[in-house]
């Protein structure tokens, strides 16, 4: 009798052992979920420092152009300067310092804004004029195949918004036109 009690309880025992042991391992795979970094635009202040504080020596942050959002203007604020000379291409019109924006007509009087993501360095000069006088429809975002993971990143331990969060990999992008809710409640990281 003694002998089926000691191995009732060896066997309750060790089941609970093993299913602590299953519990704790459940936990500590959701806390290893693989992560990015990435800009939460609702917060960003387009402060420039993308640009200059990645270890890349061009920076894996990029503008992105939210299509949904946009009102394929004819005067956009995100290309041209604020009162351009002419309402024309040329350099001394664009906000972009790198001629990164490509504008292609698409019917009178409706323009779209393509970036050139091989010669966009992060600025944020289109993104800042988007947002103050457009409809912010051009946003940052960090390429996740351009990032090398840095485990502290240089640009988010220098942004003065705190817009940098970290993400899960298979899900890395913030999508503007989807809403700040969507933004939050996806991020793992504030």
């Amino acid at each position: 009798m003694a002998r089926r009690r000691f191995l009732a309880d060896l066997g309750r025992g060790t089941l609970a052992a093993a299913l602590s042991l299953f519990g704790y391992r459940l936990y500590r795979r959701r806390d290893n979920v693989a992560t990015v970094w990435q800009i939460n635009p609702f917060k960003c202040i387009q402060c420039g420092r993308c640009a200059t504080h990645c270890v890349l020596d061009m920076s894996a942050v990029k503008c992105v152009h939210d299509y949904p959002m946009c009102g394929y203007c004819d005067l956009c604020t995100g290309f041209f300067q604020p009162n351009p000379i002419e309402l024309n291409t040329g350099a001394e019109n664009q906000l972009c310092p790198i001629d990164a924006i490509k504008r292609h007509f698409v019917e009178d009087p409706y323009f779209e804004y393509d970036i050139d993501e091989t010669r966009c360095f992060g600025c944020a000069k289109c993104v800042q004029g988007c947002t103050q006088f457009g409809n912010g429809s051009l946003y940052l975002q960090v390429k996740s195949e351009l990032c090398v993971g840095c485990n502290e990143c240089r640009i988010a331990a220098n942004c003065p918004a705190n817009a940098f969060v970290k993400r899960p990999v298979d899900d890395p992008y913030i999508v503007k036109h989807l809403g700040p809710e969507a933004a939050e409640e996806s991020s793992l990281i504030a």
